[in-house]
This record gives C-alpha cells, sequence and structure tokens, in this order.
C-alpha cells in the first residue's frame, strides 16, 4: 500500500506543474495590455504600466514569470490584485460558500443517484425503471441554468417556499435547492452508472456463489454486489466535485450566492488575471487531491488495484 500512495504522489508532480504552467501562461501571455481595464478609456501613464509590469515580473519571459509565481504559492502567497487587495483574502472570503455549495451537490447527487440505480437495476424493467430512464434523460436534456431558473421562479416567487436570493453567509438548509441545480445533471449521470453497473453486476459468479451459500438479500447486495459496483460510481463522483467547484459561476448568480463561481466571473470582467490564476491554481491543487483520495479509495475496496 506504500508503495501504491507514493506512486501516485509522484504521478501528481508533472500533473500539477504542466496545468499550472498553462493557467498561468493562457491568463498571461495573451496580447494586449493587461492593465486596460484599470484605466477606463484613457490609455494609463507610462509611469503606472511601467511601475505594475515591475511589480508583475513582466519584464521577464513567461517560464521565469511562472516560476516566481509558484515560489510565492509555495509560501502561500496567491498574489495580489492590481488594487493591492491579497487574492489569498479574498479566496479565503469566497471559497468556503462555494465548498459548502459543493459538498450539498455532491451529496444530493451520490444520495438520490445511487439509490435510484441500486433499486432499478435490481429490478430490471418496470414502471420505476421506465419512470427512472425518463427522468434522468429529462435532467440530462436541461441546461442548469433553466433547472435553476425554473425552480427559483416556482418555489421561490410563486409558492414562496424558499429564498429567492440566499443570504451572504447561507446555512446548508438555504443551499438544498442551489445544491440540487448545481448536482441535478450529475445526479442522472450517478444514477445511470449505478444502474447499469448494479445489472451487470448481479449476474458475476461472485453474487451467485454469495445467493448459493445461503446469505441474507441485504448481505449480498450490500457488501458483495454494492462493493465492486461503486467502484465506477466513486471516481465519478470524486472527479465531480472539483467540475462543481469550477463551475457552480451559473448557479452561484442565480442564487445570488458569493462564492468562489462569482469572484471569477468579477474578476475576468475586470480583467483581474492574477486572481484568475489564484482561483484556478486552487481549483486544480482540490482536483488533484480528491483524486488521490479516489485512487486511495479505489485500492481498499479493490486490493487487486494496487498491485497492478
Amino acid at each position: 500500500m506504500g508503495r501504491y500512495v507514493i506512486r501516485r504522489l509522484l504521478q501528481l508532480i508533472p500533473v500539477f506543474l504542466g496545468t499550472t504552467f498553462l493557467i498561468y501562461a493562457l491568463v498571461w501571455a495573451l496580447p494586449g495590455d493587461p492593465f486596460a481595464a484599470m484605466c477606463g478609456d484613457r490609455r494609463c501613464p507610462d509611469a503606472f504600466i511601467a511601475q505594475m509590469t515591475e511589480k508583475f515580473n513582466l519584464n521577464d519571459n513567461i517560464v521565469v514569470q511562472y516560476f516566481k509565481y509558484l515560489g510565492g504559492l509555495f509560501q502561500g502567497d496567491f498574489g495580489e490584485t492590481f488594487s493591492g487587495t491579497s487574492v489569498g483574502e479574498l479566496i479565503a472570503l469566497r471559497y468556503p460558500v462555494s465548498v459548502k455549495l459543493a459538498l450539498v451537490a455532491v451529496l444530493i447527487e451520490a444520495v438520490i443517484g445511487v439509490i435510484a440505480g441500486v433499486l432499478t437495476g435490481l429490478r430490471g424493467r418496470g414502471f420505476l425503471d421506465n419512470l427512472v430512464l425518463v427522468s434522468t434523460l429529462f435532467l440530462i436534456s436541461l441546461p442548469t441554468f433553466v433547472t435553476g431558473f425554473v425552480l427559483q421562479q416556482v418555489l421561490g416567487f410563486q409558492l414562496e417556499i424558499i429564498p429567492t436570493v440566499v443570504s451572504e453567509d447561507p446555512t446548508f438548509a438555504e443551499l438544498l435547492v442551489p445544491g440540487f441545480v448545481l448536482g441535478s445533471l450529475s445526479m442522472a449521470y450517478v444514477t445511470r452508472l449505478t444502474r447499469t453497473s448494479i445489472a451487470e453486476n448481479k449476474r458475476a459468479d461472485y453474487v451467485r456463489t454469495a445467493v448459493a451459500k445461503g446469505l441474507p438479500q441485504s448481505r449480498v447486495v450490500g457488501v458483495h454486489l454494492l462493493r465492486n459496483s461503486v467502484i465506477p460510481v466513486i471516481t465519478f463522483l470524486g472527479t465531480d466535485l472539483g467540475s462543481l467547484m469550477g463551475g457552480a459561476i451559473v448557479t452561484e448568480g442565480i442564487f445570488g450566492i458569493r462564492g468562489i463561481g462569482g469572484l471569477v466571473y468579477e474578476s475576468i470582467l475586470q480583467k483581474e488575471g492574477i486572481t484568475v490564476t489564484g482561483v484556478v491554481v486552487l481549483l486544480v491543487i482540490v482536483f488533484l487531491i480528491v483524486n488521490l483520495f479516489v485512487d486511495l479509495l479505489y485500492a481498499v475496496l479493490d486490493p487487486r488495484i494496487r498491485y497492478d
């Protein structure tokens, strides 16, 4: 197990360097004046441009710039915005809300998706199976902003069951509907993935053996069948957690959530490259850590994986 963990950790290094360099280069190596948004319609004074160019190391080539940025990053410094505000402080202010929203979304898609997938996978074709297949196809066909807008109009404005805009420090209860909107598409995929995996594995030899040994149905399903069937589902959920945090811009915009998605959106409009870089690099780190956790969970569920 130890060698497996070390091998996975070493694999993260080139992935981290490659992705963060690509992000940095895409933000800073594009042609055009990176400080144009600071001066409105007027041209920025030469003294201001010279000062900002030196502050952000733009006289160096892109590789040197990147490694200087990386040096600060390893010390926990995400840099400063053009107005001098710490990017780390901005992220610390907005990140907890996005983490809370992403966790609610993953929890909803995992619980509802796995339960619906197990029930339909065990029972086979019938009314429930057709209902779940049509429902998931409906969710997959709808763009996230349509689902969010419809639920906000019906549950918020017409029935007044939920607030149309959440508070600045929302509770988990306030984030249930936004979390459902954010995780609805993935929930449909989790349901179909679990259903297919259960339907395939319930005919496997090890399940037949467990049944022939006279084990209770709950043990056959809960221990033997479900343990092997959830491996692809765990992979999907692990990769989806990183994607949800990065892709929450639309949901946060609809429900007025002051999270990381809104920060990225505002930074793009204001051409604050250093803030966009900091947020996306942090998302990459989260994505890599979650995937490492998923790989380790793989090895626990199926010990053969660690010896491949």
